[in-house]
């Protein structure tokens, strides 16, 4: 072992393990300096939630505009989930370029991808004023547009995990928790706010210019970021650990590492499989239930509603998974198995609530449903994957299983449109079976839960000590990583 790592026996569940040497919360900043670049890190992922989410209540516009170009085409399936693709690609990008060269440019590179891009967007310029132009503009301004939200994971939320471990113990995961999922959560609320407002303020006779507007107030949250993330430092963990200046050993990577992050990964494409698509299409579930008749804006506010079902549940999330006796992984199971639970009730009872005169109480299961993935996997997942791997690899091991997530959101987006269409006529099937699709996909998710490590407050502390063991056992020199010890 080389002189500079100093080992501990691994947690066991319910334990702190404090490392020999000095943890990375013993440095000397005072508490505003140990919050802000959490906050400055994890912020951004709001705009993940509301450029994403945004796109639900656009669709529903866009397809009342340009009926014959958009709902009879493949236009509604490519401008709801364009993003996703961009994103992975996004999150392998910048999860190279976070470990091997800077968590805090990688970070405001992506800022400017995000602002750059969601501004073009709203004007789709280039399309040549024919309906089918502006949407192939707008697929192309969100696909770019996701790569630079892919940035907000692999080099924010993994700066926000980092962050963290700076803080006092016993609050790190709801810290955590608070500017990452709670954020994106926070979005898809103010996005269904935003949406019905802007309907409301122009009149449906004008969704020309309300789908603009609805876009363009996404660039707002990550213009107000810019500032701060320019004068992030890098996190302490970061400095003691970064491979930037040493050869990965990529092999040794792979055989420590493979099961774990593919049990990560498989977790996160079930919980963005349902959470994105749902959420994409929850505005055109609504217009279906509520009836062509009824006014754009009645759907969007009962779209609200739904929305609103993701804060107690991502609040809820966030305190639970720093109890001693619960944590992130207990968490994240008992939401998991709670939601397959309630998505199987509401599956079959989907005739009762399908009925126009019913849509109060589908809004609310279908909310309990939401809720119960956001206390679960929606707060969790994120953690999971940024606390149990090494921090010099924690960017490229994070932007693969977030990748894995949004590619389970782009499959799910594509998936659900294929249900729906699958049913033909049967607007009970329609609605019914892709509940029964996400609510078995999550007992599976629960079962894979079982086989993660268990994550305590000093987990990033401690994966990084025993990784440096690991790497020394097997003849790879540690001396090029990063000092600070």
């Amino acid at each position: 072992m080389s002189k500079d790592v100093e080992a501990y026996e691994p947690a066991s569940e319910g334990e702190t393990v404090t490392p020999r040497r000095a943890s990375v919360s013993a440095t000397e900043k005072g508490r505003w300096e140990r919050l802000w670049p959490v906050i400055a890190c994890g912020a951004g992922l709001f705009s993940d939630g509301y450029l994403n989410n945004i796109i639900g209540p656009v669709n529903a516009m866009l397809g009342r505009i340009y009926p014959n170009a958009y709902k009879n085409s493949s236009a509604q399936a490519n401008v709801s989930s364009i993003t996703f693709a961009g994103t992975v690609l996004g999150m392998l990008f910048f999860g190279y370029t976070s470990d091997h060269f800077s968590r805090k440019w990688s970070l405001f590179v992506s800022t400017l991808i995000i602002i750059l891009f969601a501004a073009l967007g709203t004007g789709s310029y280039g399309a040549g004023g024919s309906p089918t132009g502006l949407l192939a503009a707008l697929v192309a301004y969100r696909f770019f547009l996701g790569i630079g939200i892919g940035g907000e994971y692999p080099a924010g939320s993994v700066g926000c995990a980092e962050g963290t471990g700076e803080l006092k113990a016993g609050s790190r995961n709801k810290w955590f928790i608070l500017f990452t999922n709670v954020q994106i959560d926070l979005a898809f609320f103010i996005s269904a706010i935003v949406a019905t407002i802007v309907v409301v303020i122009t009149g449906e006779n004008h969704l020309r210019v309300a789908w603009r507007v609805c876009l363009g107030i996404g660039i707002l949250p990550p213009l107000s970021l810019l500032y701060l993330r320019l004068k992030l430092q890098e996190p302490e963990a970061f400095k003691r650990e970064s491979m930037a200046k040493a050869k990965t050993p990529w092999m040794l990577v792979i055989k420590y590492y493979w099961f774990r992050l593919m049990i990560v990964s498989i977790i996160w494409f079930i919980y963005d499989f349902s959470a994105y698509s749902f959420g994409i299409y929850s505005t055109t579930i609504l217009s279906n239930l509520l009836g062509d008749e009824a006014p754009l804006w009645k759907s969007l506010a009962w779209n609200i509603l739904i929305n609103f079902f993701y804060m107690p549940g991502c609040l809820a999330g966030a305190f639970v998974a720093d109890l001693p006796s619960m944590g992130p992984k207990k968490t994240l199971c008992i939401g998991v198995t709670l939601q397959g639970i309630v998505g199987f009730i509401m599956a079959g009872c989907y005739p009762w609530l399908s009925q126009v005169k019913n849509v109060g109480g589908f809004v609310v299961v279908y909310g309990i449903f939401l809720m119960l993935g956001e206390f679960g996997p929606g707060d969790n997942i994120g953690l999971v994957a940024s606390k149990t791997c090494a921090t010099g690899i924690r960017g490229q091991y994070y932007g693969i299983a977030a990748a894995m997530g949004k590619i389970g959101a782009f499959a799910g987006s594509y998936a659900l449109d294929a249900i729906q269409k699958a049913a033909g006529d049967d607007k009970i099937a329609a609605g019914r079976n892709p509940f029964f699709v996400a609510s078995a996909l999550a007992f599976l998710a629960a079962g894979l839960v079982l086989l993660l490590p268990h994550i305590g407050q000093d987990t990033i502390d401690q994966e990084d000590v025993l990784f440096r063991e690991y790497l020394v056992s097997n003849g790879y020199d540690t001396n090029p990583m990063a000092a600070g010890r």
